[in-house]
Protein backbone atom coordinates (compact mmCIF):
# COMPACT_ATOMS: atom_id res chain seq x y z
CA UNK A 1 0.00 0.00 0.00
CA UNK A 2 3.04 2.69 -0.10
CA UNK A 3 3.01 3.29 -3.47
CA UNK A 4 -0.78 3.87 -3.08
CA UNK A 5 -0.35 6.27 -0.37
CA UNK A 6 2.49 7.97 -1.78
CA UNK A 7 -0.35 8.29 -4.90
CA UNK A 8 -2.80 9.80 -3.09
CA UNK A 9 -0.91 12.11 -0.53
CA UNK A 10 0.74 13.79 -4.10
CA UNK A 11 -2.04 13.35 -7.52
CA UNK A 12 -5.35 13.22 -6.06
CA UNK A 13 -5.49 15.76 -2.90
CA UNK A 14 -7.86 18.22 -4.24
CA UNK A 15 -7.18 21.12 -1.18
CA UNK A 16 -3.72 21.75 0.45
CA UNK A 17 -3.45 22.04 3.75
CA UNK A 18 -2.04 25.15 5.35
CA UNK A 19 1.26 23.16 6.60
CA UNK A 20 2.06 21.74 3.16
CA UNK A 21 5.35 21.88 1.52
CA UNK A 22 6.16 23.44 -1.47
CA UNK A 23 4.81 21.69 -4.43
CA UNK A 24 2.76 22.27 -7.79
CA UNK A 25 -0.52 23.11 -8.39
CA UNK A 26 -2.32 20.51 -10.92
CA UNK A 27 -5.63 22.06 -12.58
CA UNK A 28 -7.99 19.49 -12.68
CA UNK A 29 -9.25 20.54 -15.87
CA UNK A 30 -5.91 20.21 -18.13
CA UNK A 31 -3.37 18.44 -15.75
CA UNK A 32 -1.33 20.97 -16.23
CA UNK A 33 0.61 22.99 -13.08
CA UNK A 34 0.19 26.82 -12.20
CA UNK A 35 3.53 28.23 -13.89
CA UNK A 36 5.20 31.87 -13.36
CA UNK A 37 5.48 32.16 -17.00
CA UNK A 38 9.44 31.93 -18.20
CA UNK A 39 10.70 30.76 -15.23
CA UNK A 40 11.78 33.98 -14.40
CA UNK A 41 11.40 35.77 -10.58
CA UNK A 42 10.61 39.43 -12.08
CA UNK A 43 7.60 41.36 -9.84
CA UNK A 44 4.83 41.68 -12.24
CA UNK A 45 5.45 38.50 -14.04
CA UNK A 46 1.95 36.88 -14.99
CA UNK A 47 0.82 32.88 -13.89
CA UNK A 48 -0.17 31.13 -16.66
CA UNK A 49 -0.43 26.56 -17.19
CA UNK A 50 1.97 25.16 -18.30
CA UNK A 51 3.31 20.87 -18.68
CA UNK A 52 4.50 19.93 -15.29
CA UNK A 53 8.07 20.02 -14.79
CA UNK A 54 8.96 20.28 -10.95
CA UNK A 55 10.77 23.28 -11.18
CA UNK A 56 10.86 26.13 -8.61
CA UNK A 57 8.26 28.16 -10.95
CA UNK A 58 5.91 25.74 -10.55
CA UNK A 59 6.31 25.55 -6.77
CA UNK A 60 3.56 26.86 -4.30
CA UNK A 61 3.93 27.12 -0.69
CA UNK A 62 1.04 28.74 1.56
CA UNK A 63 2.54 30.14 4.51
CA UNK A 64 1.16 30.76 7.93
CA UNK A 65 -0.02 34.28 6.99
CA UNK A 66 -1.89 33.31 3.95
CA UNK A 67 0.45 33.91 1.30
CA UNK A 68 1.00 31.84 -1.76
CA UNK A 69 4.19 31.81 -2.03
CA UNK A 70 6.61 31.00 -5.12
CA UNK A 71 9.96 30.40 -6.55
CA UNK A 72 12.03 29.00 -3.41
CA UNK A 73 9.84 31.40 -1.42
CA UNK A 74 10.80 34.97 -3.00
CA UNK A 75 7.89 35.87 -4.40
CA UNK A 76 4.11 35.73 -3.58
CA UNK A 77 1.08 35.61 -6.11
CA UNK A 78 -0.83 38.78 -6.32
CA UNK A 79 -4.24 40.26 -7.60
CA UNK A 80 -2.24 42.41 -10.04
CA UNK A 81 -2.57 46.66 -9.14
CA UNK A 82 -4.57 45.04 -6.22
CA UNK A 83 -7.50 44.68 -8.08
CA UNK A 84 -11.14 43.45 -6.93
CA UNK A 85 -12.40 42.54 -10.36
CA UNK A 86 -13.52 39.66 -12.41
CA UNK A 87 -10.45 39.58 -15.01
CA UNK A 88 -7.30 40.64 -12.82
CA UNK A 89 -4.69 39.31 -13.96
CA UNK A 90 -3.05 36.75 -10.92
CA UNK A 91 0.88 37.62 -11.12
CA UNK A 92 3.84 37.42 -8.59
CA UNK A 93 4.84 40.80 -6.85
CA UNK A 94 7.72 40.96 -3.50
CA UNK A 95 6.16 39.47 -0.57
CA UNK A 96 4.73 42.80 1.29
CA UNK A 97 1.88 41.62 3.70
CA UNK A 98 -1.19 42.84 1.40
CA UNK A 99 -4.65 42.28 1.69
CA UNK A 100 -4.16 41.35 -2.36
CA UNK A 101 -1.66 38.65 -1.48
CA UNK A 102 -3.79 36.68 1.12
CA UNK A 103 -5.29 33.47 -0.20
CA UNK A 104 -7.50 30.81 1.47
CA UNK A 105 -7.11 26.96 -0.21
CA UNK A 106 -10.83 25.40 -0.04
CA UNK A 107 -11.87 22.43 0.59
CA UNK A 108 -13.22 21.80 -3.36
CA UNK A 109 -9.48 22.34 -4.08
CA UNK A 110 -10.58 26.22 -4.94
CA UNK A 111 -8.14 29.01 -4.19
CA UNK A 112 -9.96 32.29 -3.08
CA UNK A 113 -8.27 35.67 -2.82
CA UNK A 114 -9.18 37.30 1.01
CA UNK A 115 -9.33 40.92 -0.51
CA UNK A 116 -11.37 39.83 -3.58
CA UNK A 117 -13.42 36.81 -2.85
CA UNK A 118 -12.26 35.81 -6.39
CA UNK A 119 -10.65 32.33 -7.59
CA UNK A 120 -8.01 31.76 -9.38
CA UNK A 121 -9.45 30.37 -12.66
CA UNK A 122 -7.85 29.47 -15.91
CA UNK A 123 -8.75 31.65 -18.25
CA UNK A 124 -12.04 30.91 -21.07
CA UNK A 125 -11.74 27.49 -19.08
CA UNK A 126 -8.39 26.99 -21.62
CA UNK A 127 -6.43 24.29 -20.95
CA UNK A 128 -3.95 24.54 -23.28
CA UNK A 129 -0.07 25.75 -22.40
CA UNK A 130 0.23 29.01 -21.63
CA UNK A 131 -3.55 29.91 -20.93
CA UNK A 132 -3.49 33.09 -18.00
CA UNK A 133 -4.53 32.55 -14.73
CA UNK A 134 -7.12 35.21 -13.58
CA UNK A 135 -9.51 36.23 -11.08
CA UNK A 136 -13.05 35.27 -11.26
CA UNK A 137 -16.43 34.71 -9.89
CA UNK A 138 -15.95 31.15 -7.97
CA UNK A 139 -18.28 28.96 -9.68
CA UNK A 140 -17.14 25.33 -8.93
CA UNK A 141 -15.43 24.65 -11.88
CA UNK A 142 -12.67 22.56 -13.05
CA UNK A 143 -10.37 24.99 -14.02
CA UNK A 144 -10.85 26.72 -10.84
CA UNK A 145 -9.95 23.46 -9.17
CA UNK A 146 -6.47 22.55 -8.23
CA UNK A 147 -4.47 19.45 -6.85
CA UNK A 148 -1.44 20.20 -4.61
CA UNK A 149 0.77 18.16 -6.65
CA UNK A 150 2.06 17.28 -9.77
CA UNK A 151 1.01 13.38 -11.33
CA UNK A 152 3.88 11.16 -11.18
CA UNK A 153 5.94 10.25 -14.48
CA UNK A 154 4.42 7.35 -16.39
CA UNK A 155 8.00 5.37 -17.01
CA UNK A 156 10.77 4.75 -14.99
CA UNK A 157 8.50 4.42 -11.81
CA UNK A 158 5.34 3.69 -11.86
CA UNK A 159 2.45 3.10 -14.47
CA UNK A 160 -1.25 2.20 -13.94
CA UNK A 161 -0.67 -1.47 -12.91
CA UNK A 162 1.78 -0.52 -10.24
CA UNK A 163 -1.52 1.88 -9.10
CA UNK A 164 -3.87 -0.93 -9.25
CA UNK A 165 -1.74 -3.09 -7.23
CA UNK A 166 -0.73 -1.02 -4.74
CA UNK A 167 -4.62 -0.46 -3.79
CA UNK A 168 -4.91 -4.54 -3.30
CA UNK A 169 -6.35 -5.12 -7.44
CA UNK A 170 -3.39 -6.33 -9.22
CA UNK A 171 -3.40 -6.27 -12.79
CA UNK A 172 -4.01 -9.84 -14.53
CA UNK A 173 -3.56 -8.86 -17.52
CA UNK A 174 -1.57 -5.56 -19.24
CA UNK A 175 -1.51 -4.89 -22.60
CA UNK A 176 0.02 -2.25 -24.65
CA UNK A 177 1.46 -1.13 -27.86
CA UNK A 178 2.73 2.06 -26.88
CA UNK A 179 4.25 1.66 -23.06
CA UNK A 180 5.03 -0.60 -20.64
CA UNK A 181 2.39 -0.65 -17.76
CA UNK A 182 4.69 -1.13 -15.14
CA UNK A 183 7.70 0.89 -14.21
CA UNK A 184 9.95 -1.88 -13.92
CA UNK A 185 8.62 -3.67 -17.46
CA UNK A 186 11.22 -4.79 -19.74
CA UNK A 187 9.63 -6.60 -22.13
CA UNK A 188 8.32 -7.21 -25.32
CA UNK A 189 4.99 -5.44 -26.27
CA UNK A 190 3.63 -6.80 -29.50
CA UNK A 191 4.38 -8.86 -32.50
CA UNK A 192 4.72 -7.86 -36.12
CA UNK A 193 4.73 -10.05 -39.02
CA UNK A 194 5.45 -8.85 -42.27
CA UNK A 195 4.16 -9.68 -45.81
CA UNK A 196 7.44 -9.91 -47.68
CA UNK A 197 8.46 -13.17 -46.24
CA UNK A 198 6.16 -14.22 -43.58
CA UNK A 199 9.02 -13.24 -41.07
CA UNK A 200 7.91 -12.19 -37.05
CA UNK A 201 9.50 -9.47 -35.19
CA UNK A 202 8.62 -8.63 -31.01
CA UNK A 203 8.51 -4.91 -30.61
CA UNK A 204 9.88 -4.27 -27.08
CA UNK A 205 10.70 -0.86 -24.90
CA UNK A 206 13.08 1.56 -25.06
CA UNK A 207 13.98 1.16 -21.68
CA UNK A 208 12.37 -0.38 -18.20
CA UNK A 209 8.77 1.19 -17.87
CA UNK A 210 9.07 3.55 -21.24
CA UNK A 211 7.88 3.42 -24.13
CA UNK A 212 7.51 1.47 -27.69
CA UNK A 213 10.81 0.72 -29.69
CA UNK A 214 8.93 1.99 -32.93
CA UNK A 215 12.11 2.27 -34.87
CA UNK A 216 12.58 -1.62 -34.64
CA UNK A 217 9.23 -1.97 -36.32
CA UNK A 218 10.18 1.15 -39.25
CA UNK A 219 13.29 -1.24 -39.76
CA UNK A 220 11.65 -4.36 -39.68
CA UNK A 221 8.30 -3.48 -42.37
CA UNK A 222 10.34 -1.06 -45.03
CA UNK A 223 9.67 -1.87 -48.35
CA UNK A 224 6.67 -4.38 -47.31
CA UNK A 225 3.58 -4.15 -45.05
CA UNK A 226 3.12 -5.55 -41.96
CA UNK A 227 0.30 -6.66 -39.69
CA UNK A 228 0.05 -7.11 -36.09
CA UNK A 229 -0.22 -10.83 -34.88
CA UNK A 230 -0.40 -10.51 -30.79
CA UNK A 231 -0.61 -8.31 -27.95
CA UNK A 232 1.46 -9.70 -25.20
CA UNK A 233 0.76 -9.97 -21.44
CA UNK A 234 2.68 -7.45 -19.50
CA UNK A 235 1.37 -9.08 -16.07
CA UNK A 236 3.30 -12.68 -15.75
CA UNK A 237 -0.05 -14.24 -16.03
CA UNK A 238 0.60 -14.95 -20.14
CA UNK A 239 -2.47 -13.46 -21.05
CA UNK A 240 -1.02 -12.44 -24.67
CA UNK A 241 -3.58 -11.52 -27.41
CA UNK A 242 -3.52 -13.40 -30.52
CA UNK A 243 -5.70 -12.37 -33.68
CA UNK A 244 -8.40 -14.69 -34.01
CA UNK A 245 -8.24 -16.87 -37.14
CA UNK A 246 -4.14 -17.74 -35.66
CA UNK A 247 -2.98 -20.90 -34.88
CA UNK A 248 -3.23 -19.72 -31.26
CA UNK A 249 -6.40 -19.62 -31.24
CA UNK A 250 -7.98 -22.50 -32.46
CA UNK A 251 -11.30 -22.90 -34.20
CA UNK A 252 -11.59 -19.32 -34.99
CA UNK A 253 -12.15 -17.74 -38.33
CA UNK A 254 -13.79 -14.26 -39.96
CA UNK A 255 -10.61 -12.61 -38.70
CA UNK A 256 -7.88 -10.81 -39.75
CA UNK A 257 -5.04 -9.19 -37.54
CA UNK A 258 -4.59 -5.63 -38.04
CA UNK A 259 -2.49 -3.26 -40.36
CA UNK A 260 0.81 -2.37 -38.05
CA UNK A 261 1.40 0.98 -39.63
CA UNK A 262 -1.75 2.61 -40.20
CA UNK A 263 -1.66 5.15 -36.87
CA UNK A 264 1.56 6.11 -35.62
CA UNK A 265 0.97 8.66 -32.77
CA UNK A 266 3.53 10.26 -30.50
CA UNK A 267 3.36 8.90 -26.23
CA UNK A 268 6.07 10.77 -24.06
CA UNK A 269 8.08 12.35 -26.88
CA UNK A 270 8.40 8.71 -28.59
CA UNK A 271 6.60 7.44 -31.60
CA UNK A 272 4.77 4.46 -31.53
CA UNK A 273 2.16 2.71 -33.08
CA UNK A 274 -2.16 2.12 -32.41
CA UNK A 275 -3.99 -1.21 -32.50
CA UNK A 276 -6.22 0.03 -35.80
CA UNK A 277 -8.61 -2.19 -35.58
CA UNK A 278 -11.08 -2.17 -38.70
CA UNK A 279 -14.28 -4.33 -39.13
CA UNK A 280 -12.85 -8.35 -39.63
CA UNK A 281 -10.11 -7.43 -36.89
CA UNK A 282 -10.04 -9.22 -33.89
CA UNK A 283 -8.43 -10.15 -30.61
CA UNK A 284 -8.94 -13.00 -27.98
CA UNK A 285 -7.21 -15.09 -25.12
CA UNK A 286 -8.81 -17.48 -22.46
CA UNK A 287 -7.42 -16.66 -19.41
CA UNK A 288 -9.95 -18.48 -16.97
CA UNK A 289 -6.81 -20.79 -15.92
CA UNK A 290 -4.48 -17.84 -15.60
CA UNK A 291 -5.77 -15.48 -13.06
CA UNK A 292 -9.10 -13.54 -14.93
CA UNK A 293 -12.01 -13.30 -12.76
CA UNK A 294 -14.49 -15.90 -13.63
CA UNK A 295 -18.58 -16.53 -12.00
CA UNK A 296 -19.04 -13.19 -9.63
CA UNK A 297 -15.42 -12.32 -8.96
CA UNK A 298 -15.35 -8.52 -9.02
CA UNK A 299 -13.30 -6.99 -11.76
CA UNK A 300 -12.10 -3.75 -13.50
CA UNK A 301 -11.38 -3.30 -16.84
CA UNK A 302 -9.92 0.37 -18.01
CA UNK A 303 -8.23 0.92 -21.51
CA UNK A 304 -6.87 4.31 -23.68
CA UNK A 305 -8.81 4.69 -26.91
CA UNK A 306 -10.09 7.08 -29.63
CA UNK A 307 -13.37 9.07 -30.35
CA UNK A 308 -12.05 9.56 -33.67
CA UNK A 309 -12.15 6.19 -35.23
CA UNK A 310 -15.13 4.57 -34.21
CA UNK A 311 -18.17 3.26 -35.46
CA UNK A 312 -21.74 1.68 -35.26
CA UNK A 313 -20.82 -1.70 -35.85
CA UNK A 314 -20.62 -4.46 -33.38
CA UNK A 315 -19.06 -4.58 -31.03
CA UNK A 316 -15.47 -2.84 -30.31
CA UNK A 317 -14.90 -4.45 -27.12
CA UNK A 318 -11.83 -4.93 -24.93
CA UNK A 319 -12.61 -7.50 -21.26
CA UNK A 320 -13.82 -10.28 -20.17
CA UNK A 321 -15.48 -12.96 -22.87
CA UNK A 322 -16.99 -15.97 -23.09
CA UNK A 323 -14.25 -19.10 -23.70
CA UNK A 324 -16.91 -20.44 -25.96
CA UNK A 325 -17.00 -17.59 -28.23
CA UNK A 326 -20.36 -18.02 -27.98
CA UNK A 327 -23.64 -15.31 -27.09
CA UNK A 328 -23.90 -17.45 -24.09
CA UNK A 329 -25.84 -15.64 -21.32
CA UNK A 330 -26.50 -12.29 -19.73
CA UNK A 331 -23.79 -11.93 -17.66
CA UNK A 332 -21.41 -13.70 -19.74
CA UNK A 333 -19.66 -11.15 -20.50
CA UNK A 334 -17.99 -8.05 -18.49
CA UNK A 335 -16.39 -6.14 -21.23
CA UNK A 336 -16.00 -1.92 -22.42
CA UNK A 337 -17.95 -0.95 -25.23
CA UNK A 338 -16.90 1.87 -26.92
CA UNK A 339 -18.25 2.81 -30.13
CA UNK A 340 -21.68 4.67 -31.81
CA UNK A 341 -23.97 1.32 -30.75
CA UNK A 342 -26.92 2.80 -28.54
CA UNK A 343 -29.26 -0.35 -28.29
CA UNK A 344 -31.73 0.95 -25.50
CA UNK A 345 -32.01 4.74 -26.24
CA UNK A 346 -29.85 5.29 -23.12
CA UNK A 347 -27.45 7.56 -24.58
CA UNK A 348 -27.13 11.48 -25.17
CA UNK A 349 -25.27 12.88 -28.04
CA UNK A 350 -24.30 11.17 -31.29
CA UNK A 351 -21.36 9.11 -29.35
CA UNK A 352 -19.25 7.38 -29.44
CA UNK A 353 -20.35 6.15 -25.53
CA UNK A 354 -18.20 4.43 -23.41
CA UNK A 355 -20.60 1.14 -21.97
CA UNK A 356 -20.62 -2.18 -20.65
CA UNK A 357 -21.16 -5.33 -22.80
CA UNK A 358 -22.53 -7.48 -20.54
CA UNK A 359 -23.31 -9.76 -23.13
CA UNK A 360 -27.43 -9.51 -24.83
CA UNK A 361 -27.00 -6.23 -23.98
CA UNK A 362 -24.82 -3.41 -24.44
CA UNK A 363 -25.83 -0.92 -21.12
CA UNK A 364 -25.08 2.65 -20.53
CA UNK A 365 -26.37 2.34 -17.44
CA UNK A 366 -27.96 0.08 -15.26
CA UNK A 367 -31.16 -0.66 -17.26
CA UNK A 368 -32.29 -0.52 -20.77
CA UNK A 369 -33.82 3.42 -20.10
CA UNK A 370 -31.96 7.07 -20.54
CA UNK A 371 -29.04 7.31 -18.46
CA UNK A 372 -28.77 11.39 -17.76
CA UNK A 373 -24.72 11.32 -17.13
CA UNK A 374 -24.35 9.46 -20.30
CA UNK A 375 -21.93 11.88 -22.69
CA UNK A 376 -20.01 11.11 -26.17
CA UNK A 377 -16.74 11.29 -25.76
CA UNK A 378 -15.05 12.67 -29.52
CA UNK A 379 -11.43 13.60 -28.05
CA UNK A 380 -8.13 11.94 -29.91
CA UNK A 381 -7.61 10.04 -27.25
CA UNK A 382 -10.28 8.53 -24.52
CA UNK A 383 -9.57 6.73 -21.08
CA UNK A 384 -12.57 4.22 -20.61
CA UNK A 385 -13.17 2.27 -17.62
CA UNK A 386 -15.62 -0.56 -16.04
CA UNK A 387 -16.05 -2.07 -12.91
CA UNK A 388 -17.74 -4.78 -11.85
CA UNK A 389 -18.94 -5.95 -8.12
CA UNK A 390 -20.15 -9.26 -9.59
CA UNK A 391 -23.11 -8.87 -7.31
CA UNK A 392 -24.57 -6.07 -7.34
CA UNK A 393 -22.66 -2.31 -8.50
CA UNK A 394 -20.89 -1.68 -11.31
CA UNK A 395 -19.45 2.09 -12.53
CA UNK A 396 -18.77 2.90 -16.02
CA UNK A 397 -15.78 6.30 -16.67
CA UNK A 398 -14.62 8.26 -19.26
CA UNK A 399 -11.86 10.65 -19.94
CA UNK A 400 -9.95 12.85 -22.16
CA UNK A 401 -6.65 10.46 -22.10
CA UNK A 402 -4.33 13.48 -22.49
CA UNK A 403 -5.60 16.00 -19.60
CA UNK A 404 -8.62 16.34 -16.41
CA UNK A 405 -10.75 14.02 -14.57
CA UNK A 406 -12.76 11.17 -14.82
CA UNK A 407 -16.51 11.71 -15.28
CA UNK A 408 -18.57 9.10 -13.64
CA UNK A 409 -21.02 7.88 -16.39
CA UNK A 410 -23.24 5.44 -14.03
CA UNK A 411 -22.30 4.08 -10.31
CA UNK A 412 -25.37 1.80 -9.48
CA UNK A 413 -27.16 -1.59 -9.47
CA UNK A 414 -26.32 -4.15 -12.41
CA UNK A 415 -28.94 -4.06 -14.58
CA UNK A 416 -32.32 -6.94 -13.84
CA UNK A 417 -31.28 -10.43 -14.79
CA UNK A 418 -27.50 -9.75 -14.14
CA UNK A 419 -26.95 -10.63 -11.06
CA UNK A 420 -24.57 -12.45 -10.10
CA UNK A 421 -22.00 -12.28 -12.71
CA UNK A 422 -21.65 -15.32 -15.09
CA UNK A 423 -18.01 -14.17 -16.28
CA UNK A 424 -16.10 -17.18 -18.24
CA UNK A 425 -12.70 -15.34 -18.18
CA UNK A 426 -11.69 -14.93 -21.80
CA UNK A 427 -10.10 -11.41 -22.99
CA UNK A 428 -11.21 -10.13 -26.40
CA UNK A 429 -10.98 -6.90 -27.97
CA UNK A 430 -11.90 -5.45 -31.00
CA UNK A 431 -15.03 -7.84 -31.14
CA UNK A 432 -18.08 -8.90 -29.17
CA UNK A 433 -18.19 -12.31 -27.80
CA UNK A 434 -19.69 -14.17 -30.17
CA UNK A 435 -16.69 -13.75 -32.21
CA UNK A 436 -15.12 -15.55 -34.59
CA UNK A 437 -16.19 -19.07 -35.02
CA UNK A 438 -17.67 -20.30 -38.36
CA UNK A 439 -21.43 -18.74 -38.36
CA UNK A 440 -20.34 -16.22 -35.54
CA UNK A 441 -20.79 -12.69 -36.06
CA UNK A 442 -20.27 -9.60 -33.83
CA UNK A 443 -16.85 -8.54 -35.76
CA UNK A 444 -17.95 -5.24 -37.35
CA UNK A 445 -17.07 -2.63 -35.68
CA UNK A 446 -13.82 -0.42 -35.99
CA UNK A 447 -11.85 1.46 -33.03
CA UNK A 448 -8.60 1.96 -31.81
CA UNK A 449 -6.52 0.37 -28.95
CA UNK A 450 -3.60 1.80 -27.43
CA UNK A 451 -3.14 0.22 -24.06
CA UNK A 452 -5.18 -1.19 -20.98
CA UNK A 453 -5.27 -3.64 -18.73
CA UNK A 454 -7.86 -6.02 -16.67
CA UNK A 455 -8.26 -5.75 -13.14
CA UNK A 456 -8.47 -8.76 -10.00
CA UNK A 457 -11.26 -7.04 -7.90
CA UNK A 458 -13.36 -3.58 -7.78
CA UNK A 459 -10.64 -0.28 -7.62
CA UNK A 460 -10.83 2.62 -5.01
CA UNK A 461 -12.12 5.84 -6.73
CA UNK A 462 -9.23 6.84 -5.80
CA UNK A 463 -7.09 4.52 -7.59
CA UNK A 464 -9.23 5.26 -10.30
CA UNK A 465 -8.39 8.86 -10.14
CA UNK A 466 -4.76 8.10 -10.07
CA UNK A 467 -4.89 5.57 -13.29
CA UNK A 468 -6.28 8.51 -15.36
CA UNK A 469 -3.29 11.10 -13.52
CA UNK A 470 -1.09 8.28 -14.95
CA UNK A 471 -2.47 8.08 -18.33
CA UNK A 472 -2.65 11.94 -18.68
CA UNK A 473 0.99 12.16 -17.98
CA UNK A 474 1.73 9.66 -20.37
CA UNK A 475 1.68 12.41 -23.16
CA UNK A 476 -0.35 11.14 -25.38
CA UNK A 477 -0.49 13.17 -28.77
Amino acid sequence: MALLATMLATALTWSVPASAAAAPLVGAASGRCLDVAGGVDTPGTALQIWDCNGQANQAFELSSAGELRTMNGSRCVDASNNQTSTGTPAIIWSCNGGANQKWTLNANGSITGVQSGLCLDANGAGTANGTAVILWTCNGQSNQKWSSSATPPPSGGSGPCDIYGSGGTPCVAAHSTTRALYGSYTGRLYQVRRSSDGATRDIGVLAAGGYANAAAQDSFCTGTSCVITAVYDQSGHGNDLWYQGSAQVPGSSQSSPANATTESLSVGGAKAYSLYVNPGNSYWRDGHLTGVPTGSAPESTYMVTSGTHVNSGCCFDYGNSETTRKADAAGAMDAINFGKQCWFGGCSGSGPWVQADLEWGLYPGGSQSWNANQRAFTSKFVTAMLKNNGTSRFALKGANAQSGGLTTLWDGALPSGYSPMKKQGAIVLGSGGDCCKPGGGANLSAGTFYEGAVVSGYPSDAVDNAVQANVAAAGYR
